[in-house]
C-alpha cells in the first residue's frame, strides 16, 4: 500500500453534481475527475488523428475532443470513433449541421458554443440528434465569443455574462427534456474564470468541465492552469478538466494528471518527489530524475518514489514513499523500501535498480488491488 495517507486536513469536499455519461465514461457525482485533451491534427486526416488519439489515450486521457470545422472532418469521424480507445467529443462552432453529422457518425458527446451555434431552433435540432444517437452535450461558454445581446447588456465579457449565457442554454436543453449535459465557462483570465465557475456551481447540479482557455505555452500555460484549476478543484468544483496548452496534446494530459495528483484527486503512474539539487547532492539529481521520468512513463499504477540528493531531507521524504533513494558519499546512496532503510546502491547503476524496484512495487500494488476487487 502507498505510504502517503490522506489526512483529514487534506480532504476535499467535492460539490454534489449529478452523473452523466460520455460514452462509457461517467462524469460527475463521485466518479473520478476525468482528464481531457484535444487533437490538433487535421480531422479529415483520419490516420494522423487516430495516431494522436492513441498517444493521448496511452498518456491517460479519459476523453478526447476532435474539432469538426467542415464536412471532410465529419466524414472522417466514423472511422475515428471506431478506432479510438476512449470516447470522442465533437467540437462544434458556427455550423450546427456538423453537430448533427458528428452525432450520426457515433461520437460520444457534442461540444456546442452558445455564442456562435446560432438560434435556439438550431440548438433544438442538435438536441434531437443527440437524443437520437445517444450523445451527451457540453455547453461550452467562452468569454471571447459571448452572444451579442449579453455583450450589449454587460458592456464587456464578465462572470455574470458567462453565467447568464450558460444558464440560458441549460434552460433550452431542459425545456427539450435533455439532461445528459455538462457545462464549461472558460476565459483566458483566471480571475474571471474562477468567479464564473463559482457562481455557476451554486446555480446548477450539472457536471462542470473546467478549463482556462488559451492558457499559453507549455510552461506558462501549465502554471496558469494549475493556479486557476487548482483553486477551483480545491474548492470542490470540477468534474472533468482540460489543460489548454500551445503544446503537444500529450503534455496537456500530463499536466492535467499532475494537477489532480497534487491535490490527491487522482492517482496514476509514478509520483516522483525530488529535490532541486545543490552542491550537497551525491549524484546528478536533475539528470537522474529526467531519465526516471522517461523510463517509468509506462507504469500506470500509482507508486510513490523519492529521489533526494543528500541526507538533509532524503530520509524524511523516503518515510512517505514506496521507494526512495537518498544520495550519500563515496559514489553510493541509500535505498529505502516502504519508508525504511533497506540497502546501499552504487550511483553507477542506481537508475536501472530503481526502475526494477518501482516495476516490482507496481506489480505488488496491482495484485493487491485485484485481490481486493475480487473480495468485494
Amino acid at each position: 500500500m502507498s505510504h502517503n495517507p490522506i489526512r483529514p486536513w487534506r480532504d476535499i469536499d467535492r460539490r454534489k453534481s449529478r452523473v452523466i455519461h460520455v460514452g462509457n465514461v461517467p462524469v460527475g457525482g463521485d466518479s473520478p475527475i476525468t482528464v481531457q485533451t484535444m487533437t490538433n491534427t487535421l480531422t479529415s486526416d483520419a490516420k494522423a488523428t487516430i495516431a494522436q488519439i492513441q498517444e493521448c489515450a496511452e498518456a491517460g486521457a479519459d476523453i478526447i475532443r476532435v474539432s469538426c470545422p467542415d464536412v471532410p472532418s465529419t466524414d472522417a469521424m466514423a472511422e475515428i470513433v471506431r478506432a479510438s480507445p476512449v470516447p470522442i467529443v465533437a467540437d462544434i462552432h458556427f455550423h450546427y449541421k456538423r453537430a448533427i453529422e458528428a452525432a450520426e457518425a457515433g461520437v460520444a458527446c457534442l461540444r456546442i458554443n452558445p455564442g456562435n451555434i446560432g438560434s435556439p431552433e438550431r440548438v433544438r435540432e442538435v438536441i434531437k440528434a443527440a437524443k437520437d444517437h445517444g450523445c451527451a452535450i457540453r455547453i461550452g461558454v467562452n468569454a471571447g465569443s459571448l452572444e451579442k445581446h449579453l455583450l450589449d447588456k454587460y458592456g464587456e465579457p464578465c462572470p455574470d455574462a458567462m453565467i447568464e449565457s450558460g444558464m440560458d442554454h441549460i434552460r433550452i436543453l431542459e425545456d427539450n427534456d435533455f439532461q445528459n449535459y455538462k457545462i464549461s465557462l472558460k476565459a483566458s483570465d483566471i480571475f474571471m474564470t474562477a468567479a464564473a465557475y463559482q457562481g455557476l456551481a451554486e446555480m446548477t447540479d450539472a457536471p462542470i468541465h473546467l478549463g482556462i482557455t488559451e492558457a499559453g505555452g507549455l510552461v506558462s500555460g501549465t502554471v496558469k492552469s494549475a493556479i486557476g484549476l487548482g483553486n477551483l478543484l480545491w474548492m470542490g468544483i470540477g468534474d472533468t478538466i482540460r489543460v489548454s496548452l500551445s503544446a503537444d496534446p500529450v503534455e496537456e494530459v500530463k499536466a492535467g494528471f499532475e494537477i489532480l495528483k497534487s491535490l490527491g484527486l487522482r492517482h496514476r503512474g509514478v509520483n516522483i518527489i525530488s529535490c532541486p539539487s545543490c552542491a550537497r547532492q551525491g549524484f546528478d539529481v536533475i539528470k537522474v530524475v529526467a531519465e526516471l521520468e522517461n523510463r517509468l512513463a509506462h507504469i500506470h499504477t500509482p507508486v510513490s518514489l523519492s529521489i533526494i540528493g543528500c541526507v538533509v531531507n532524503g530520509p524524511g521524504e523516503a518515510l512517505m514513499t514506496d521507494v526512495g533513494f537518498t544520495g550519500g558519499g563515496a559514489g553510493s546512496g541509500m535505498v529505502y523500501l516502504a519508508g525504511k532503510q533497506d540497502h546501499k546502491r552504487d550511483n553507477a547503476d542506481m537508475v536501472d535498480h530503481i526502475v526494477e524496484m518501482v516495476e516490482a512495487k507496481a506489480k505488488i500494488i496491482e495484485a493487491e488491488q485485484e485481490a481486493a476487487d475480487t473480495a468485494a
